[in-house]
């Protein structure tokens, strides 16, 4: 179950880093796209990148231990 965590923190590493060069990256226009309510949009677009990218990193680690097993 450990390393299934382990997977799952840097699968949110890595998404929390994609996310935020795309927010601060001003070729992908990510935050010209934002008119409503900025914090808002912001934080949820960031939050559904990370949990992507940590809840894909904890599957990808279980099928690979469970292969290894």
């Amino acid at each position: 179950m450990l390393a299934v965590a382990n997977h799952a923190v840097m699968g949110v590493a890595l998404g929390l880093a994609f996310a935020l060069i795309l927010t601060w990256t001003p070729f992908f226009r990510v935050r010209d796209l934002i008119n409503t309510d900025p914090k808002m949009t912001m934080a949820g677009f960031v939050g559904t990148v990370v949990l992507m990218f940590g809840i894909g990193a904890a599957l990808t680690g279980a099928i690979l231990m469970m292969e290894d097993a």
